[in-house]
């Protein structure tokens, strides 16, 4: 195993140094809270009898004489999203194999999940970012009962993960699982899919057809298999050290998919005994972080995690920002090719040796760090095993060194790329991010005028009268978490995909998200300050030309500079948005932070001033 590379063990430090105070500070409250030992044996008497009234036989009694763990299961279960309705069987199987190892678990919350599948270009995607910060205080309401000396989160998919973490983060004192689902089975490949949308979007295509496709892509329960933010969640989380090794892609469904579930509710109650005791707070360090951010960018992961690592991270303690990733990815290589970076599916990688290999090599080659804590035990090299069953019994085994197929996951030694997938822009126009890993090296510097819009569908409608058909830089303004939520703009990308196809220079430039699904298009992404808050893309007009080069790391309105001051905001977003329930998220609107500082309405926000 190589020293650990010299950028990454820089990062870490700087992390750690600037984090020093409110790190310390978390440290401090979560030792505090663990060292009072289970609080329910103080609870007076009333309050306990109501936290064991539902309960029978001997988990009564155990909670009732507080003789053993007791352990809460907080979930984001329900049967109309593929990727959680799994999670219908896991209480029961929880509650036996914490049972056997000699605790009490009890359901102790749901969560809400919502799907951008689904709310992919409607308005109720303007609740799906803000639902990150709802799931965590749903967390910890869950939590807050005081009843339980540790927790298994379940959940999968784009905000529920990161808010889960936080939720459980804010009770850092108490070890802490999170149990994944696994993915679907590979359906129609995700670029025949892509083709026909691009079809659907020029006319050549039916909605029958558009239908047929879509329903033969996303086609049972389980996580869908393109490598958006549902899986860089369960990848990152993993090489996080928060799931047991090699259990993220496993499908639902099947016999290692259970024994790895109840394995887990035996695991959190070894984490809460004696000197191994392991709480999420200690887990998640710098350290920790680091390793996410690393196997976000050797995979091409999910852009939506530029807001959430920093949202996880800042509730432990720690400042995260955008110039470390910028920073980890000049040296961390391109490893994998999974959709929308490549042609093949989270099963495909798995199969080529998936999470196991990829930490193998990025162990190796120094760009992890070995000697973090783990829900499996100290030291991540336990995580290049995979987990068998042999004769019914769960066995974990050294996985593939190398990969299985290198068209798929490659070593450190023939990446796909040098660096990783993910870049910082800078300019006058502010700060924005742009996922690179899937567009072509010779789209990735563009100079073309600017088609200015404050809604998605305004867009959709100028291209199908065939107002567009030229160089561009399409601008979405008005898209920022202080606008309305930060809705993902994962709907363009069909149309986008057409002007590029015709042989225009075409980039997207937005202070709204794209879809951890976002493809062949350079995107410029999450800019900040944004329009809503009197960025200067408030300011920017038709015809303005600008350059994108994210090859420079630059992003620049080719307007002198007193000009564009000079000019007047154009009329932000409406303030108060009604339906879909979105008024009832006007307070996030209001208290919500920079993008480049998680989009979080928490106390380590720093809202935007409007101008």
């Amino acid at each position: 195993m190589a020293p650990l590379h010299a950028v990454v063990e820089r990062v870490t430090r700087r992390i750690a140094e600037r984090s020093e105070r409110t790190r310390s500070a978390y440290l401090e409250r979560i030792n505090a809270a663990a060292a009072q030992g289970p609080v329910r044996a103080e609870l007076p008497c009333s309050n306990l009898a109501h936290g064991f009234a539902a309960c029978s036989g001997s988990d009564r009694l155990a909670v009732r004489g507080v003789s053993k763990p007791g352990v809460a299961i907080v979930s984001a279960y329900n049967d109309m999203l593929s990727a959680h309705q799994p999670y219908n069987e896991f209480p029961a199987w929880l509650k036996d194999s914490v049972r056997e190892a000699g605790g009490v678990a009890q359901f102790a919350g749901g969560v809400p999940a919502m799907c951008d599948g689904i709310t992919q270009g409607r308005t109720g995607m303007e609740l799906s970012l803000f639902s990150r910060d709802v799931i965590a205080m749903a967390t910890g309401v869950a939590l807050s009962h005081e009843m339980f000396d540790g927790a298994l989160m379940l959940g999968v998919c784009d905000k529920i993960v990161p808010g889960l973490l936080i939720g459980a983060l804010a009770f850092g004192h108490l070890p802490t699982l999170l149990v994944p689902a696994g993915p679907m089975p590979s359906g129609l490949p995700n670029r025949e899919k892509s083709r026909i949308r691009q079809l659907f979007a020029e006319g050549k295509a039916t909605r029958e057809d558009l239908l047929e496709a879509e329903s033969a892509s996303y086609h049972s329960p389980g996580t869908c298999t393109f490598y958006g933010t549902a899986n860089s969640n369960q990848l990152v989380v993993e090489v996080m050290g928060l799931h047991l090794p090699g259990s993220s892609f496993v499908p639902p469904g099947t016999p290692l998919r259970k024994a790895l579930t109840e394995e887990a509710g035996r695991q959190v109650v070894r984490l809460g005994q004696g000197e191994g005791r392991t709480s999420i707070g200690e887990l998640l360090d710098e350290k920790a972080i680091v390793n996410g951010v690393v196997a976000l960018l050797a995979t091409g992961g999910s852009t939506n995690h530029t807001l959430h690592l920093p949202a996880i991270a800042a509730a432990a303690g720690i400042e995260l920002t955008w110039d470390d990733f910028s920073e980890l990815s000049a040296v961390v290589p391109s490893l994998a090719k999974v959709y929308p970076n490549g042609s093949a599916d989270i099963n495909h990688f798995a199969a080529a040796g998936g999470v196991q290999t990829l930490i193998g090599e990025l162990l190796d080659a120094g760009l992890l760090h070995a000697d973090v804590k783990t829900v499996a035990g100290p030291g991540l090299d336990r995580y290049r095993q995979q987990p068998f069953l042999d004769d019914g019994e769960l066995v974990w085994r050294d996985g593939p060194a190398k990969s299985l197929d290198t068209d798929v996951l490659r070593g450190v030694d023939d990446p796909f790329a040098p660096d990783g997938g993910l870049r910082v822009l800078e300019g006058n126009l502010g700060r924005a991010v742009i996922k690179v890993s899937a567009v072509a090296t010779t789209h990735r510097t563009v100079t073309a005028p600017a088609r200015v819009f404050d809604d998605q569908h305004d867009f959709t409608a100028a291209f199908s009268a065939g107002e567009i058909d030229h160089d561009v830089v399409v601008v979405i303004r008005n898209q920022g978490p202080q606008a309305n939520g930060m809705p993902e703009l994962h709907g363009l990308t069909p149309a986008l995909g057409v002007l590029m196809d015709r042989g225009h220079q075409v980039a997207l430039v937005t202070d709204g998200r794209m879809s951890g699904a976002s493809g062949k298009i350079p995107a410029a992404i999450q800019l900040t300050p944004e329009a809503t808050a009197g960025g200067p893309l408030s300011r920017i007009q038709d015809g303005d030309v600008i350059r994108l080069d994210a090859d420079r790391g630059t992003l620049e309105a080719l307007v002198p500079d007193d000009e564009l001051t000079a000019r007047e905001p154009a009329r932000g977003a409406d303030p108060t948005p009604f339906g879909t329930g979105r008024e009832l998220f006007a307070a996030f609107r209001q208290a919500v932070g920079r993008a480049d500082q998680g989009a979080s309405v928490f106390g380590q926000a720093h809202p935007q001033v409007r101008v």
